[in-house]
């Protein structure tokens, strides 16, 4: 049997996106890492599943390349809001997600999409940490004891776990991969976390790489963009609104002061069909 499917990415964050509203698509996840393959399969960071819910538009169904089933994705939600607006014909739209719901809206620009994201967690247990810790700065480290070259990471939860390394320069390959795979299964983080590296530029301009959970090194990540800025806020070292520079391109961040929930604007891009 196969299935249609859409090629989708945002900033370069790409999907393979199924739509399941009429018949349920569940893949294993030998067969999610199989789409997933960049060598042999479709290749993309993640698999989505458009499903069927009573309580918005659609509900979104995330995998991870490495198989494993998600919450959030905030590049990925982008891209289904734009694809259930265009639907619809109109300007907003509301997608379920194990996270919670998320309600999106169309943006100035060509395919650019709006998405409240929510509040961030900032407890430590909604992290979740292994142990409390403020999350400011939370007490870890990577490199020597006496002189670490990364320490004292903020951590934040979008939807999902991030922690936030803060650097003086641009980060390298050889940084973002050895230690973001260093970090992501630390056992500080009882379910992974995704490891961002934000190099804050100006106080309204942060440049972002990510070493996503279940992906590895990323052309962009949406939650973590967004948690780059609440880290950042948090920290003193910009705003609540700023530009992230990420590998694929920018996305607009603001954490409002009215009532904290993150406000995340990009655009998306539809790549090709095909089927599975």
């Amino acid at each position: 049997m196969t299935r249609p499917f859409l090629k989708m990415n945002g900033l370069g964050n790409d999907f393979v996106v199924v739509e399941a509203r009429g018949e349920a698509f569940r893949p294993t996840p030998a067969q999610a890492r199989a789409i997933a393959d960049r060598a042999n399969g479709v290749g993309c960071d993640q698999l989505i599943a458009i499903e069927p819910t009573a309580r918005a538009d659609a509900f979104m169904r995330i995998w991870n390349a490495d198989g494993g089933e998600v919450d959030a994705c905030g590049n990925a939600t982008r891209c289904v809001a734009w694809l259930l607006m265009e639907a619809t014909g109109r300007d907003e739209a509301v997608i379920e997600t194990e996270a919670g719901l998320l309600s999106a809206t169309r943006a100035e620009g060509d395919k650019r999409v709006s998405v409240d994201m929510g509040p961030p967690e900032l407890r430590w247990d909604h992290i979740p940490l292994a142990e409390e810790m403020d999350t400011r700065g939370i007490e870890l480290q990577v490199g020597p004891i006496d002189a670490p070259h990364l320490h004292t990471p903020g951590a934040v939860n979008m939807g999902n776990p991030h922690v936030v390394f803060f650097v003086d320069e641009e980060p390298s390959d050889a940084l973002v991969k050895g230690s973001g795979s260093l970090i992501e299964h630390h056992p500080m983080f009882p379910q992974g976390v995704n490891v961002g590296f934000a190099w804050v530029k100006a106080p309204d301009r942060i440049r972002l790489r990510v070493w996503e959970r279940g992906a590895g090194l990323t052309k962009a990540c949406g939650t973590g963009a967004c948690a780059a800025l609440v880290a950042c806020a948090r920290r003193g070292l910009t705003g609540r609104a700023a530009t992230i520079e990420m590998d694929g391109g920018e996305l607009q961040v603001e954490w409002r002061e009215d009532d904290g929930h993150v406000i995340m604007t990009g655009p998306v891009e539809l790549e090709f069909t095909g089927r599975l």
